[in-house]
């Protein structure tokens, strides 16, 4: 029995796919990036799926949010330079795609070997808080709050770096 659940995960994973797909195949980097919003947003909709609410708002507020779009402006601001007429394939490209697929393989494997030795987790302790926890940890400045404002200042400094790279000299 097909449950309604498992045709919106295979609908959803199909999209995603996709997306991917499409991400490494377009000419236009622009499209490029946009498909690469959608293919987020299908990720975060398999997190939603996965009941993993908290990295599904992660995945649309730092992933779309901040890094796709940071990543749109950038090519927007620098497409007249960056314009490649080239062909986007070379001579070793079936060669990469057998190094792919035996790595896909060796994932599936393992995935496979995983799933028949794993057994279940122990539970949580009484009042366990996760979600309180990484809250913590996200604005400790002995955990994560150095290595975020890190990522912060240097995504900001692409972005500067996009402008100045597009700024039209007189």
């Amino acid at each position: 029995m097909i449950y309604p659940l498992q045709v919106v995960f295979i609908l959803v994973s199909a999209v995603t796919l996709g997306a991917a797909l499409m991400v490494v195949t377009t000419r236009n980097m622009v499209r490029a990036a946009l498909w690469l919003v959608l293919a987020l947003f299908g990720v975060a909709i398999l997190f939603v799926l996965l009941e993993a609410g908290f990295f599904a708002v992660a995945q649309v507020i730092i992933y779309i949010g901040a890094i796709a779009i940071l990543m749109i402006f950038a090519v927007m601001l620098t497409r007249r330079i960056a314009q490649d007429p080239g062909p986007q394939l070379n001579s070793t490209w079936p060669i990469a795609a057998v190094i792919a697929l035996l790595v896909f393989g060796l994932i599936v494997f393992l995935v496979q070997v995983w799933d028949r030795a794993a057994s279940l987790p122990p539970p949580l302790p009484q009042g366990f808080a996760p979600l309180q926890e990484l809250g913590v940890a996200l604005v400790s400045a002995d955990r994560y709050l150095i290595p975020f404002e890190i990522a912060s200042v240097l995504l900001l400094a692409a972005l500067i770096g996009a402008i100045v790279v597009a700024w039209e000299r007189k």
